[in-house]
């Protein structure tokens, strides 16, 4: 059927999402274990006739690409995930004429080497609990992007915290504090500059600078708001990592209320809380290196960011 009058198909993409991939590396009696959560859309002009009349030769079927996830880990080897997401993304481009572009996510799940008889397993490991790293690749036409990050991860500082100073009116009943814990679950994610990602970059190495920066940030700085926290930890990973453009963040204030404890004669020395989970404040911004060019198209179809 033809296209509908007054009527017009937006942005779309498809593909096949969260496939599930675990390669074990075993040339030697000591096995390596690699573990992601891949997703792949594609764009492309051309794919929107199946929308308006069901015509599917340009479409790749969600399920190759699913396999091609598979036979890339084991011709090519996983690596860093921002590398396996570049060579996935680019082999669609070149191999397909209706695809002109797309995203490609993935997330990497860390195992741990179990310690057993005082020394590290070799084939034995446990799931790590720290956040989860992930990395993004976009490709628009001539242009690639490359987005890395974490997600889940779960900070919290005793002390070294206030929140004061801020407006009153009717409705206010938050006491000031200048001693209260801060805790927050960081979703952040960094862009790279793209001469870094044409050179090529240690992602695997970058990563680790990056975290290690936003770690150290969160946990140096007194903090008077969770906003200010924010941009010291943007400032931070991109003072720590030249190749990156900026950060973006989404963090909710995980909510520690001290505990009244008068009721049963006791004391509450701002050592007792209930740890609320909603509703909580939620704190999102942007870092951005001065100089650097904007690229929205790095972060389209990416939700959970201002």
């Amino acid at each position: 059927m033809p296209k509908p009058d007054g009527f017009s198909l937006g942005a779309h993409q498809y593909g096949k999402a969260e496939v599930r991939l675990v390669r074990v590396t075993r040339d030697t009696p000591r096995h390596t274990v690699e573990d992601l959560t891949v997703s792949s859309q594609l764009r492309g002009a051309a794919l929107e006739e199946s929308y308006y009349t069901g015509d599917n030769s340009a479409v790749l079927a969600t399920d190759t690409q699913k396999n091609t996830v598979y036979a890339f880990a084991q011709q090519h080897g996983v690596g860093a995930p921002e590398d396996f997401l570049l060579r996935l993304g680019r082999h669609f481009v070149a191999t397909q004429d209706a695809v002109e572009g797309g995203i490609w996510h993935a997330q990497r799940h860390t195992w741990e080497r179990i310690v057993a008889g005082g020394a590290e397993h070799d084939h034995a490991f446990v799931r790590a609990g720290r956040g989860t790293r992930t990395a993004v690749v976009q490709i628009d036409g001539a242009a690639t992007h490359v987005l890395a990050g974490v997600t889940d991860l779960v900070v919290l500082k005793s002390t070294g915290s206030a929140f004061s100073g801020f407006p009153r009116d009717r409705y206010t009943t938050l006491a000031e504090t200048d001693d209260r814990i801060l805790a927050t679950s960081v979703t952040a994610r960094w862009r790279y500059l793209p001469e870094a990602v044409e050179a090529g970059t240690d992602y695997d190495v970058a990563f680790a600078t990056a975290e290690a920066a936003l770690l150290e940030a969160f946990a140096q700085v007194h903090s008077l708001a969770l906003q200010q926290t924010l941009f010291a930890m943007g400032r931070a990973v991109l003072e720590a990592l030249p190749a990156a453009a900026e950060v973006r963040f989404s963090m909710p204030n995980k909510h520690h209320f001290l505990v009244d404890l008068a009721p049963f004669g006791l004391e509450n020395p701002n050592e007792v809380f209930h740890a609320a989970d909603r509703p909580y404040g939620l704190i999102e911004g942007t870092v951005v290196r001065d100089g650097v060019q904007p690229a929205p198209g790095a972060w389209q179809s990416l939700p959970g960011f201002v």
